[in-house]
């Protein structure tokens, strides 16, 4: 496993914050551009509301849904309804997107990125770019790329120190290394070395040898090979 294969979470948090950040319709330095079918906006609350065919962009950022509210005093909104979000190579799909402000942002209902060779799942995402960029997976999630798959019945990171955490059936398979490994919990540390690990009724498969302990470590050597302890 390399230390891109579960960076992907990061991509993810930039979009949600940009989501988040096209929702106020003029934040950040570049103009933000609002179409829809029908805009409203009520200059008394700070209200605006888009309905039908709503695509907002910024810079290389593009949301698309069905209806987008946002509140200009509270710096609150949500986009709904089968919402796009692309930037660059990142392409976001869910039900709803939902920004409280620049604390928190929210992903909803089947929510699939993509990123070249990379891809995560979850049926929600919560982002808060102000906690050491934590990112939420309460539901669990799926985190994978053409060298292995992440998933878990939870899942949560902090991105600015590129950690991660999976509890309840955590498993990780990366045919690219021939290992497979498993526990009731697990923990990714991808700074320095970088190491997997995996705590509760723990096992790793690697070459045809087989290993089970309350507590297994995998080191991650820099040319992403991974050797099992």
């Amino acid at each position: 496993m390399r230390k891109k294969q579960i960076a992907l979470a990061a991509a993810l948090g930039c979009t949600l914050l940009l989501a988040g950040h096209a929702l106020a319709a003029g934040a950040g330095n570049e103009p933000t551009e609002l179409d829809a079918d029908t805009v409203e906006y009520d200059m008394k609350t700070g209200v605006i509301q888009a309905t039908d065919n709503v695509l907002m962009r910024q810079g290389d950022t593009r949301i698309a849904g069905q209806k987008a509210v946002y509140n200009a005093k509270t710096k609150q909104g949500t986009v709904t309804g089968g919402v796009i979000a692309v930037r660059g190579a990142m392409r976001m799909t869910c039900q709803e997107v939902i920004s409280d402000g620049p604390e928190h942002m929210k992903a909803i209902g089947g929510v699939h990125g993509t990123e070249n060779d990379r891809s995560f799942t979850g049926e929600q995402v919560d982002y808060f770019p102000q906690q050491n960029d934590y990112v939420l997976m309460e539901q669990g999630g799926i985190v994978s790329n053409q060298d292995g798959t992440f998933t878990a019945a939870r899942m949560e990171g902090w991105l600015k120190d590129d950690h991660y955490l999976g509890t309840g059936s955590a498993h990780l398979v990366s045919p690219a290394r021939n290992m497979e490994a498993g526990g009731d919990r697990m923990e990714y540390f991808g700074q320095d070395q970088g190491r997997v690990v995996a705590e509760g009724n723990a096992w790793a498969v690697q070459d045809n040898n087989t290993m089970r302990s309350n507590r297994i470590t995998i080191y991650l050597a820099k040319d992403g090979q991974a050797t099992v302890q």
